[in-house]
C-alpha cells in the first residue's frame, strides 16, 4: 500500500488541487495540520470527500518535518508499505509519483527522492536565489550525508519503504528545515540505498517559508556536525581501513604544513630575512602530502556510496515451500 504524507502550514489556496491530482495508486492520504494559520485542516474535512483522505492535526506547530514523522507514524500504524511526503503548495505534481516509487517496488532502492536539476529546461522557473542556495545545499550534503551520487537533498518530494522507515530514530532527527538533509544522514548510518528521480520545477507565486539567508549558519553548524558523526562512524566505529588513515594524516599533514609555512613567512617578514629553499620545501611537502591523502579519502569515499538494498534485508523470508 502507498501513503501520501502531505505536511500542512499555509496551503489553504493550493491543497485541494494537489488532493484531487493524487491517483488511484495511493491507498491512504493524511493531510498533517501544522497549526496551520489559515485552517487547512479544517477546509479539507469540509470540501474534500474523498474517502482516502484522513485529517491529523498539530497542537503546536511542529515544523516540516515534526509534520511529517506524525503522519508517518500514523500511515505506519495503518500497514503501509511505501510512504510518499508531497508538500501542500502544489510545487509537485502527484501524477510523478508512480514514478517516484518505482524504484523502491522494483527493489531497487529503499529511499527515493526528486531532483529538480536534472531538466536543465526547466531550470528557468527556478528563482535564482534558490538556485545559488540549492547548487550550494547540495555539494555541502556529499560531504556530511555520503552521498555523492545525489542532488537536490532539501527537495520535500520523496519515497521511502516502510521498513526503512521503522529504522529510523523518530526522536533525533531535526523537526524544521533541515529534515530532508538530516533524514539522508540518518539513512547513510543506516546503509540504505537513496535514488534521485528528475522532477520539473514547478513555481507559482507561492512564497517559500525556506530564505537562505537566515538559515545559512544553522544549516552549516547542522551539516558540520553531521559531517563529523558520518566519518566517525563509517570509518572508525564501524570499520578502520586505508581511508581511515588517509583522512587523519592527510589533515594533520595539510594543517601543519600551512601553520610552518605562515609562521616562518611571518618571521622572515619581521626580520626583513627571506626563507631558505629547505625551508619552503618543508612548508611545500606536507601540503602537497595532505592534498594528496585528502584527494584519495575523498576517491574511496565516493565509491563508498551504499549499493545493497536496505529493505531486502529487513523484510522476513518468505515461507518455504
Amino acid at each position: 500500500m502507498i501513503a501520501v504524507v502531505i505536511p500542512c502550514h499555509g496551503v489553504k489556496r493550493q491543497i485541494l488541487g494537489v488532493l484531487e491530482a493524487i491517483g488511484p495508486e495511493c491507498r491512504a492520504i493524511y493531510v498533517v495540520d501544522d497549526a496551520c494559520p489559515e485552517g487547512s485542516g479544517d477546509l479539507v474535512e469540509a470540501e474534500c470527500h474523498d474517502p482516502r483522505v484522513r485529517v491529523l492535526r498539530c497542537e503546536q506547530n511542529q515544523g516540516v518535518g515534526g509534520a511529517t514523522l506524525a503522519g508517518y507514524r500514523a500511515a505506519l500504524d495503518d500497514g503501509a508499505e511505501i510512504l510518499v511526503k508531497l508538500d501542500g503548495d502544489g510545487q509537485m505534481d502527484p501524477g510523478l509519483i508512480p514514478r517516484l516509487v518505482h524504484p523502491i517496488q522494483l527493489g531497487e532502492a529503499d529511499y527515493c527522492k526528486g531532483n529538480r536539476f536534472f531538466e536543465l529546461e526547466g531550470l528557468g522557473a527556478m528563482p535564482r536565489s534558490r538556485l545559488l542556495g540549492n547548487s550550494l545545499l547540495s555539494f555541502v550534503s556529499k560531504l556530511s550525508t555520503g552521498y555523492w551520487n545525489i542532488f537536490d537533498p532539501n527537495n520535500g518530494f520523496t519515497a521511502i519503504h516502510a521498513a526503512v522507515a521503522r529504522q529510523l530514530p523518530f526522536d533525533k532527527l531535526s523537526r524544521r528545515y533541515f529534515f530532508e538533509s538530516d533524514l539522508l544522514f540518518r539513512l547513510g548510518t543506516l546503509r540504505a540505498v537513496v535514488s534521485d528521480v528528475p522532477m520539473p520545477a514547478r513555481y507559482a507565486n507561492e512564497q517559500s517559508g525556506l530564505k537562505i539567508h537566515r538559515i545559512l549558519g544553522e544549516f552549516a553548524g547542522k551539516h558540520l556536525v553531521n559531517t563529523a558523526k558520518r566519518l566517525f562512524y563509517n570509518y572508525y566505529l564501524r570499520n578502520f581501513n586505508i581511508a581511515s588513515i588517509e583522512i587523519v594524516v592527510g589533515a594533520f599533514a595539510l594543517v601543519w604544513g600551512i601553520w610552518f609555512g605562515v609562521t616562518r613567512w611571518i618571521r622572515g617578514s619581521m626580520e626583513g630575512v627571506a626563507a631558505t629553499s629547505g625551508t619552503v620545501m618543508l612548508a611545500a611537502l606536507p601540503i602537497l602530502l595532505g592534498v594528496q591523502l585528502i584527494l584519495a579519502f575523498l576517491s574511496y569515499d565516493v565509491q563508498n556510496v551504499p549499493r545493497e538494498v536496505l529493505h531486502k534485508r529487513l523484510l522476513p523470508a518468505p515461507p518455504k515451500g
